[in-house]
């Protein structure tokens, strides 16, 4: 298998799972010049790429790298310092980026706005599961600082909030030209900026970047929770902003009640405004978000296996957009159409390599910090309705997501009688089928787990 071809599949793949600053700032140069006898060898432009590299992505890295080629056991990295690539390499890449299925698009940010271009509200599937909260962006356009202010939009991982509200910013950009200015800023990147301010005891440029804008968008808040400094910096421009008329936009994995971590006061903004839900999507979206995927990459694939997709993927249209990827890179390299049967072993292969990393722990501690509690609480005695949900949740996810045993999954929640976790199981069950807002709680919590365990 040609080996540049390989490596833009795996960086394909590791688009769905990490920020588009961070691929570029990482991974945009990165070449895999090896793969023998199990071992792939990247290279990176210098000893800092390199080392960052090896450190935070090499788990994701390698789970790529064996989602596409099972024959992959380790990643080695070295440093490269030919910045040139071969004649034959740059061929190589002029081949691959005449093949439609495997193109990973190059967008280059607004060094203005930070927004990346290819979200758009054109390209955002818009279903039952995300109506609301679409409506709900397109007041915010349609009257900037007045309509929903702040606009609080929150759902699981790989639902497509990044999209939207960068959508919301380039849609905003577009309509009214330079007459709004838009700043988006994943909490990260804030947080960084912030640091950067105290360290040089000069907080001004901090101030000004992030409180001399019309519209702010921040992504992924319930990252700065905890951060002392950099929540007061927050809160003290959202205030300005607010006063002022200024339009915030913000997402999170989680409501704002659910994110103890968050000082009081700042919860207390965020439900002051508009607060919009994405749920997890129904089989019709997943159904049309296959098909606009397939449109924009002009290719085609049998209904059945369109199907069989969005049948097993069910909660993360990120993942359903992977698992697409990896059908079709198949069906290139082994030049052969893929039918159902393929693409179920395809698609239950990913899915196994992805959940390698659950454990019992794991599965407590995240129940655990859900619902606001210590993981002892679960295995504890108490019979208060604070601690019998999330232990029922627990005992539940135990079973569905690593298949353990009624006896052990007993032992394991306070020495319990593997009666208690039959019926703690079927319950939460019953209530999954019962009620939407329940599954989607259990839901919010199983890609919680995913996301450590991917991490």
């Amino acid at each position: 298998m040609d080996l540049n071809q390989l490596w833009q599949s795996v960086l394909g793949e590791i688009g769905l799972q990490i920020s588009r600053p961070n691929f570029i700032t990482w991974l945009k140069n990165s070449q895999l010049i090896e793969k023998k006898d199990g071992v792939a060898l990247v290279a990176l432009p210098n000893n800092f790429a390199k080392n960052w590299v090896q450190t935070k992505y090499h788990k994701i890295i390698l789970g790529a790298l064996r989602s596409i080629d099972e024959n992959t056991k380790k990643v080695d990295f070295i440093v490269n310092l030919n910045q040139n690539p071969s004649p034959a390499l740059l061929d190589k890449e002029t081949d691959l980026e005449n093949n439609s299925q495997l193109i990973f698009p190059e967008f280059k940010l607004d060094p203005e706005t930070n927004l990346n271009p290819r979200y758009t509200l054109n390209s955002f599937v818009v279903g039952s599961s995300n109506e609301m909260t679409y409506a709900a962006a397109s007041a915010v356009i349609d009257d900037i600082g007045k309509k929903y202010n702040p606009l609080f939009i929150h759902g699981g991982v790989g639902l497509g909030k990044t999209h939207l509200i960068q959508a919301i910013g380039n849609e905003i950009k577009n309509r009214y030209k330079n007459k709004v200015k838009v700043r988006y800023v994943p909490s990260e990147k804030f947080i960084n900026d912030v640091v950067a301010g105290v360290r040089s005891k000069n907080m001004e440029p901090v101030k000004s970047k992030y409180r001399g804008v019309d519209v702010l968008i921040i992504d992924d808040i319930q990252s700065i929770g905890g951060k002392k400094t950099t929540e007061e910096e927050f809160f003290n421009t959202f205030n300005t902003l607010y006063e002022n008329s200024r339009q915030i936009i913000i997402s999170s994995d989680r409501p704002p009640n659910f994110l103890p971590a968050l000082h009081e006061r700042l919860r207390s903004r965020f439900e002051g405004g508009m607060i919009a839900r994405i749920e997890y999507p129904d089989y019709e979206l997943r159904m049309a978000v296959l098909k606009t995927k397939l449109g924009e990459r002009g290719v085609s694939l049998d209904e059945g296996v369109i199907s069989l997709i969005a049948n097993k993927i069910q909660k993360n249209l990120r993942e359903l957009d992977g698992a697409l990827n990896r059908i079709l890179f198949y069906r290139q390299v082994k030049n052969v159409e893929v039918d159902a049967k393929m693409a179920e072993q395809i698609i239950n292969e990913t899915v196994k390599q992805s959940s390698h990393n659950v454990n019992p722990n794991l599965i407590i501690k995240k129940v655990a910090d859900y619902f606001d509690i210590q993981p002892a609480d679960i295995a504890g005695k108490c019979r208060k309705k604070e601690f019998v949900e999330p232990r029922q949740v627990a005992i539940y996810l135990l079973r569905d997501l690593l298949d353990l045993s009624y006896p052990y999954i007993g032992e394991k929640i306070g020495k319990r009688d593997h009666t208690t976790a039959m019926y703690a199981y079927e319950k939460v069950s019953r209530e999954i089928n019962k009620s939407h807002d329940f599954s989607q709680k259990v839901l919010m919590i199983k890609d919680t787990i995913d996301k450590e365990s991917n991490s």
